[in-house]
């Protein structure tokens, strides 16, 4: 059975971390907060004191930290996963970043032998917890294969979206845009219905029997109804960050975003007023301009 690592141990990566467990596997983690530690090991997982620590110990490590300068700090560091880990042994990252810092990253991993996955998520809090997230993994197809157990064991629907490192982040922030337009549409149209003096209850029922309806609608619109802006697993800064790799992308590319640009600027007036809260916490910004409230 491999040894299994993993840094980072926030929202998601506690629940992985479970669902590791879970599957049979022993787990090693590190985190910078020592709470999160003791959760680990309430779950039966072991702790590192450093990234380097952990290396050690695992065949394979997953990272699932906020951004691109995070994981390069966890990978390449004089603590880091390669001042320790050995030749032939792998890193996935699930954590969203831009493509160019994995493609960075991959070189200096790629230099010390050690293989690297790059495959970011979705599903938030809910599907780390559950073990269905979804995940776009782009490796070689034979680490890819080799590693099947490790991500089955976090993710319910593995895609392997290409060979080349940066294709898993490139798909994720393509999804990121649909999903934060989705997120504009949806608070924009609830308001909308709101202010004209529909009950929220109205617009939920018709919203959901229509073309439209999705589990995104679904959830989102609940909450907001049922006024639950914090701890709900979906951070705004989260969002917020992800908008902002999508939007560098499209830069890079010459992607006109048109759609895309307006609900990162609504993401960004979101945060700006509700740093704390989480997503659905930017129709409150909308209610503010229109002088209503969305509620059942």
């Amino acid at each position: 059975m491999k040894q299994v690592g993993i840094i980072g141990l926030g929202d998601m990566g506690i629940g992985m971390a479970k669902n590791i467990i879970k599957n049979g596997f022993d787990l090693v983690g590190y985190d910078l907060r020592d709470e999160r530690l003791r959760i680990l090991e309430t779950l039966g997982g072991n702790v590192a004191s450093s990234p380097q620590e952990v290396g050690q110990q695992a065949d394979v490590v997953l990272v699932m930290v906020f951004n691109g300068k995070q994981v390069t700090q966890v990978v390449a560091a004089e603590d880091g996963l390669l001042q320790s880990m050995r030749a032939g042994s792998t890193i996935i990252v699930l954590a969203t970043i831009e493509p160019k810092e994995i493609r960075n990253i991959a070189q200096t991993v790629f230099a010390k032998g050690v293989n690297l996955i790059d495959a970011p998520v979705s599903g938030g809090k809910s599907g780390a917890e559950d073990g269905t997230l979804s995940v776009m993994a782009a490796a070689k197809k034979e680490i890819f294969d080799a590693n099947q157990d490790i991500l089955g064991a976090v993710g319910e629907r593995i895609f392997h979206v290409g060979e080349e490192i940066g294709t898993g982040q490139t798909v994720k922030a393509a999804l990121q845009a649909f999903i934060g337009v989705s997120f504009a549409a949806i608070f924009e149209s609830l308001v909308l219905g709101a202010k004209a003096g529909v009950k929220g209850e109205t617009l939920y029922k018709v919203f959901s029997a229509s073309g439209v309806s999705s589990p995104l609608f679904r959830n989102c619109a609940q909450l907001i109804m049922d006024r639950k802006f914090k701890n709900t697993g979906s951070h705004i800064g989260t969002m917020y960050k992800d908008l902002g790799i999508s939007m560098a992308l499209a830069k890079e590319n010459g992607v006109a975003m048109f759609t895309t640009s307006t609900a990162y600027e609504l993401f960004q007036a979101g945060i700006s007023l509700f740093p704390e809260e989480d997503n659905w916490a930017c129709v409150k910004f909308l209610e503010r301009i229109a002088a209503t409230e969305v509620k059942w």
